[in-house]
Formats: C-alpha cells, sequence, structure tokens
C-alpha cells in the first residue's frame, strides 16, 4: 500500500464571491498569529520534516496562481491563515521550523503539519502532531523571553491570536485506509478521544500564555473529489459526514465550557461544515463553476492525489482556471475558496462564525 494521502478540507460560504483582497479593517496593534494544525494551515512545515511527497506540496503546479512558485501550501495559492494575516495587517507567517537562531521574531510563527492529527498515531512518524506542535510554542517562548525580555514575551504570547485546524486526518485515515475500526469503537467514543487530546493541547496554550483561539471546525469531509470517488454513485459519503458532525458538536461543547472555566479565555468557532455544504450544493451561487472535480488530479472526479506527478503517478489532468474551482486538488480548497472562508472568518455573522469573529479576537485586549 503507498504511503497515506492528505487529509481532505472543505470550506465555508460567503454572502459575495467577489471579495477584495485588501482589507480597510483595523485590527489590534500589534497582535501576533500563531497558527497550528493540518494542511489547510501548513505554509511549508512540511518542507523542513523527512517525510514524503504524499505529505509536502513544494513542487508545481502547487501555488502557480499567487507566488508563481511552490511554497509547500497544499493550494494553487494563498490559504486561509495568508489573508487573516493580511486582514490582520501583518505579513505571510513563516513556518516554526524554516525560522533561524536570532532571526527576528515577525508577526507570527506557523506551526502546521499537513497530515497532521490530534492523534499521535495519524500519519505518526511522517508529520509533527498536534501536541509536538504545542512543544514547539513552548520552545518559541522560550525563544521570545531571551530575545524580547520576559515581559514582551509575555505579552506576545498572551495578546496573540492561536488559528487552529486540526481533526480531519485523524477521521480520515480509518474511513480510508481501516474501515474495520468503526466496528470495534463507536463513532461516539472515537471522537470523544480525538475531542480529548485537542482539549489537552488547547489547556497547554492557556497554560503557555495563550488567550485567544480561533478553531476551525471540520468541514464535509464526505463531500471532497476523494472521498466521493469511494462511494457507490459519486455521492457524498454519509459515514464521513456523520464524524464531522459529531466532531463539530463536541468541540463547541468543549470550547464553551473552556470559556467558563478558564479565566480571559476567547474564542471563536468556524462553522465549517454548514457554510462548506451549500457552496458544494449551489457552487454558481459563490462564484464557482465546478465543486465536484478537483482541478489538479486525476481519475474520477480528479481525485486520485497525482497532482504534480511527484505522488507515484506521474500523469495528471491540471484545469486552466482554478479560481473556477472549489478544490485545487482532490482534498484541499483553491486560492479563491481559502480567500472567501478568511473573510468569512473575519467580519462574518454568528450564523457561520461565533461566538465572536476574528476582527474583534484582534481588537479584544486583555488587561
Amino acid at each position: 500500500m503507498s504511503t497515506p494521502t492528505l487529509h481532505i478540507i472543505l470550506f465555508a460560504s460567503l454572502a459575495s464571491p467577489l471579495v477584495s483582497t485588501g482589507c480597510a479593517n483595523q485590527s489590534g496593534k500589534g497582535v501576533a498569529l500563531f497558527i497550528f494544525g493540518n494542511s489547510l494551515n501548513d505554509a511549508g512545515t512540511n518542507n523542513y520534516i523527512n517525510t514524503t511527497a504524499d505529505f509536502r506540496a513544494n513542487f508545481p503546479p502547487y501555488g502557480e496562481t499567487f507566488f508563481h512558485r511552490p511554497t509547500g501550501r497544499f493550494s494553487d495559492g494563498r490559504l486561509i491563515a495568508d489573508f487573516i494575516a493580511e486582514y490582520a495587517k501583518l505579513p505571510l507567517i513563516p513556518p516554526y521550523l524554516q525560522m533561524k537562531d536570532g532571526e527576528e521574531f515577525i508577526g507570527g510563527v506557523n506551526f502546521a503539519s499537513g497530515g497532521a492529527g490530534a492523534l499521535v498515531d495519524t500519519y505518526k512518524g511522517f508529520v509533527v502532531d498536534f501536541k509536538m506542535q504545542l512543544k514547539q510554542l513552548k520552545q518559541l517562548k522560550k525563544k521570545l523571553r531571551k530575545e524580547e525580555g520576559k515581559e514582551q514575551a509575555k505579552r506576545i504570547i498572551k495578546e496573540g491570536v492561536y488559528l487552529i485546524s486540526i481533526g480531519s486526518n485523524d477521521y480520515l485515515m480509518p474511513l480510508v485506509y481501516n474501515p474495520a475500526l468503526f466496528r470495534s469503537i463507536s463513532m461516539e467514543d472515537y471522537v470523544g478521544m480525538v475531542i480529548g487530546n485537542i482539549t489537552t493541547v488547547l489547556k497547554g496554550m492557556y497554560k503557555v500564555g495563550g488567550r485567544k483561539f480561533a478553531l476551525i471546525g471540520i468541514g464535509s469531509l464526505g463531500c471532497a473529489p476523494r472521498v466521493r470517488s469511494l462511494t457507490r454513485n459519486g455521492s457524498c459519503s454519509g459515514e464521513a459526514n456523520k464524524l464531522a458532525k459529531l466532531h463539530n458538536v463536541a468541540l463547541t461543547s468543549v470550547l464553551a465550557k473552556l470559556e467558563k472555566r478558564l479565566q480571559g479565555f476567547e474564542y471563536s468557532f468556524f462553522d465549517f461544515y454548514t457554510s462548506g455544504s451549500k457552496r458544494i450544493q449551489y457552487p454558481s451561487k459563490y462564484g464557482f463553476k465546478e465543486a465536484e472535480n478537483a482541478c489538479c488530479g486525476s481519475g474520477p472526479y480528479r481525485a486520485n492525489t497525482t497532482c504534480g506527478g511527484k505522488r507515484g503517478e506521474k500523469e495528471y489532468s491540471l484545469c486552466r482556471h482554478p479560481e473556477k474551482y472549489v478544490f485545487f486538488d482532490a482534498f484541499h480548497p483553491s486560492d479563491r475558496a481559502n480567500l472567501q472562508s478568511a473573510q468569512l472568518m473575519w467580519n462574518g455573522s454568528l450564523s457561520v462564525i461565533r461566538p465572536h469573529n476574528l476582527e474583534a479576537l484582534f481588537k479584544y485586549e486583555h488587561i
């Protein structure tokens, strides 16, 4: 069996498909952005670890429409986090593993690793898992204390916004490679394990000093090209979508409890599932022409993860207009889809981003 492929990402809806990449919104002054999770957020972490091409996007055509070169981002262009950084008037946030000793801290750090899960065993040995990302945050705090001083380091960590996307891989790995797992453990119990690990890491980030957390919920996993291609008639996988729903309900419950129990804990939850499902059903309403087929890949729905020809099979197809596609490859959104999701997270309504949007989270100051 070949090395497991990366996890699936879905996106959210937006009132208007045509959004300027500029932003006149004013955010909190000097607030850093710390980014964690999986390939939805990975800006090149996996370029710096010993892994395989299945867990990398450092080859063409990734990055073709904006950077005009591959950067390690799993998209034809930018990620949600890149747009959030722009809205917050920050530069592109570099991967933690890219930073060199003595390098000046500017704007934030990206710890996310494509394929990472909340469970340590998810693609173990190929990725930087969520708990390891927490360890790296602790290392960063020590570095900041040394270079910026104790009080400044404390302020940077405390006032920063922690953008997190995690969990999808934990469900997709068994669904795709070990479906028998759910005959020995209930979906509810499995989701409980994933949420338990996420809760532990969130508490760890709080202990380090973090106070403002932006969680991206799991999208409708069963409707992405790769998972769709595995069903009998190309429809969405009900089993995968059920897991996503269970996860999101459990996560929102945990976040509400943490807000009550941990002094100063503020959070934002992005409802990827509901808004993403709307876009899959009605792509033209949001400025897309294609929501079932990927722009880059091979086979039915271009669902084979052959984009770039570096993952075992060299032949693949590439669409001419990625901006017309919801998915750039079998798992990941296009630059345009990421842009729309980011703006919705920044200043969207309570129907998709709650109880605070990110604009409010950046402005909020702890005393």
